[in-house]
Parts: structure tokens; C-alpha cells; sequence
């Protein structure tokens, strides 16, 4: 009995390599997928130093998404359905409307109606004009109508229309902006921008929000960072819009060999892997391989051919390992010149001498377990 424990006690500690317990992948286990077999080779490794980070920030970052063909030339300065009008009427002979005042805003030779709401089909009842067409118009053009509508009822009228509710020039927005609701639209505040301002401004940093607009059937996407930087993404709404701030939030993970093995949310600007990593608590001293410190990425397709990786591209992107030799001092101003991406995996893996003792304890505890098995064996026997 006590050679079989032994037998099978030396077959677990010649597979303890491949049966320990593991935070990742060893170095040699991430060589190996980066190999070329008959498949192919599931990744790429790039040793990164300071010219290579470079080169991946030469190469600018699109936008994922754009707003630009939204941009709508239609006007928002003309009347429509449901807006409130107040108009004027000024008849210099004061034959049909009369003169003096009144506490209703009449004065000499001037009638000030109440307010008046544009109905479905675009009309407002005006006394001795009956209805007429207001909708599309702008308020000089629905003064001249209404003019037109008193010509040879009333001397030579002079008519102002002024908008005195907008509620046809709207725009609706909603998601993460501190006052969602209705927004209006005029000549001078028609963009997104303006909208945004309107509602109170975005409920969280603009890194981490992405803009929808949606209209008809069509929705058009961008993120805010875009907007707020690039003028042309800064575009001229129209009435009828839906706005919608969408929270994206932008996050690293970290694994292995670190102060902490986390889901990190990443902070308004630019974010380095010396910020990233001083975020996850370092590199553990006493188990982390500070030669292969890796980051794992889908990185974009003109990035990799900028730096000649030849792996074929995924649905997501080119799948790239960077590896980065902290051990020498120049792999510090590297890590401060890469920037970190959304979703990119930061990882340390166990440096060999941390292996070997974790191998060995495990070896210890095998040991342990066959000795006392050996010694109450024994025991029994006698």
C-alpha cells in the first residue's frame, strides 16, 4: 500500500508543472500561442520599447462613429404645430379696430390679440382675416400673410408676429444629461452642443459618453470627446430630433503578478501603463516577472501594419501581446509614452523563481502527506 502512495504521490509532484495552480499563463505558454502551427498563430508579440510606442501614437485614432451626415440644413427660425404666436396689429386710420386703450394691451391705433396657438393645419384665426397659413413661415413672412389676409378691410395695416411658446423647434433629449426634456432650437443655438448646454450639460465626462441621435429611422452615433473637439461633429440639428447621451464607460482589466486584480475604470484623458499600472498597486516584488510585463489588445488594423505584424485581422481587431522589459530603466519612460486602451488587459506573469517555489511547496506538501501515511501504515501493521 505504501509503495502505491508513493507511486502515485511521485506521478503528481513529475505533473505538478502543468497541474499547479496558476494566475495566468506562463511566459512559455504565451510564446507558444504566438508560434505558427498549422492553423496559424493565434496572436502577435511585440516587444515594446519607446520607438514602437511612438509609432503607435503616430498613427491617429479614428473616431468610432460619426455625426456628420446627420447635419441637417433645414430651418428652425420658421412656425410650426403648436407653437404659441403673439400678434400685433397696427392700424394707423383706427376705423375698425378703434383707438384709446384698454387693460387687454389695446392702445391707439394698435390691437395686441391673445395669444394664439398654430393648429394642425398650420393656421391661426386673426379678426377680419379669418385663417390663415402661418406654418413654415417665419415671423416677418406670417405678418406679410396676415397682411395680406386684412388688405381692403383695414387701411394700410402694419402687422409683427413674434413666437411667444416654441414648441414646434424642438428637440428631445434624454440619457445622461443633467435636465433631460424638450430643448429648443433657433438660429443661434441649433447645434449639439447647444442642446447639450441647454439640458444642463452632460451627468458624466464627455471620455465616457456616447452621443445618438435619432431620426426617422436612422440613428447616427459618435462620442462626445469627438464632438466637443472636432467642429465638424458639432452639427445643426433639425426639429423632431432625439437626443440620447449614452454611458459607455472606458475600463482596463489587470491580472497576474500585480497589487490588485481588478476591472479599473479609467479616468477623464489620456491614461499610460505607467498611470495603469500605478493604479493596480505595482508589480508584486516578490512573484512578478518584471521582464514580461504584457498587454493584450485588439489593436486596429493600420496600427499593426504600421508596425509590420502580419496576423490576420479578427471581427474586433488584430490580436497583439505588447511586451514590455521593465527590469531596464528605458522600459519606464515606455510605459509612461503607450497609452492604455479601452479594454485592454494588463498582465504580469510569475517570474520563474516564483514558480520553482511554488513548485517545491508543492512537492513539500505531497512529501508531507505520504510521510504521514507511511508512519500510520506502519503503526497499523504493528
Amino acid at each position: 500500500m505504501t509503495r502505491k502512495l508513493l507511486a502515485l504521490a511521485l506521478a503528481a509532484i513529475l505533473s505538478g508543472c502543468s497541474t499547479l495552480p496558476r494566475d495566468g499563463p506562463s511566459g512559455r505558454a504565451i510564446d507558444r500561442g504566438a508560434e505558427a502551427d498549422a492553423d496559424g498563430a493565434d496572436y502577435a508579440i511585440v516587444e515594446l520599447d519607446y520607438a514602437a510606442a511612438e509609432q503607435i501614437r503616430a498613427v491617429a485614432a479614428p473616431y468610432l462613429g460619426s455625426l456628420a451626415a446627420a447635419a441637417s440644413s433645414e430651418r428652425v427660425d420658421v412656425i410650426g404645430e403648436g407653437d404659441l404666436l403673439s400678434i400685433a396689429i397696427f392700424e394707423p386710420s383706427g376705423t375698425l379696430f378703434g383707438g384709446g386703450s384698454s387693460g387687454s394691451g389695446v392702445r391707439s391705433g394698435n390691437q395686441a390679440l391673445p395669444s394664439v396657438a398654430v393648429d394642425r393645419g398650420g393656421t391661426v384665426t386673426v379678426p377680419f382675416a379669418g385663417a390663415v397659413r402661418v406654418g413654415g413661415l417665419t415671423t416677418t413672412e406670417a405678418g406679410a400673410a396676415i397682411r395680406r389676409a386684412l388688405s381692403g378691410r383695414v387701411g394700410n395695416p402694419q402687422v409683427t408676429v413674434t413666437i411667444e411658446e416654441n414648441l414646434s423647434n424642438t428637440v428631445t433629449v434624454l440619457g445622461e444629461v443633467k435636465e433631460p426634456g424638450r430643448a429648443p432650437l433657433s438660429v443661434n443655438a441649433d447645434t449639439i452642443l447647444d442642446v447639450i448646454a441647454e439640458a444642463g450639460g452632460a451627468s458624466r465626462p464627455v471620455d465616457d459618453i456616447e452621443v445618438q441621435i435619432r431620426r426617422n429611422d436612422q440613428t447616427y452615433a459618435a462620442p462626445l470627446s469627438a464632438v466637443t473637439t472636432n467642429f465638424g461633429e458639432n452639427i445643426r440639428l433639425q426639429r423632431g430630433d432625439q437626443i440620447n447621451l449614452v454611458y459607455v464607460p472606458r475600463r482596463f482589466k489587470t491580472f497576474g503578478a500585480l497589487g490588485t486584480v481588478a476591472e479599473n475604470d479609467m479616468p477623464a484623458g489620456q491614461v499610460t501603463l505607467a498611470s495603469a499600472l500605478a493604479r493596480a498597486g505595482g508589480l508584486n516584488d516578490n512573484f512578478a516577472n518584471a521582464r514580461a510585463v504584457l498587454v493584450f489588445r485588439f489593436e486596429r488594423p493600420e496600427v499593426a501594419q504600421a508596425l509590420g505584424i502580419t496576423q490576420p485581422p479578427t471581427i474586433r481587431g488584430v490580436p497583439v501581446v505588447y511586451r514590455l522589459n521593465l527590469e531596464e530603466a528605458s522600459g519606464f519612460f515606455t510605459a509612461g509614452s503607450f497609452e492604455v486602451r479601452p479594454d485592454d488587459t494588463i498582465y504580469a506573469p510569475r517570474a520563474t523563481a516564483a514558480e520553482l517555489r511554488k513548485f517545491f511547496e508543492f512537492v513539500q506538501q505531497i512529501s508531507r502527506v505520504v510521510y504521514d501515511i507511511s508512519v500510520t501504515n506502519t503503526l497499523n501493521n504493528n
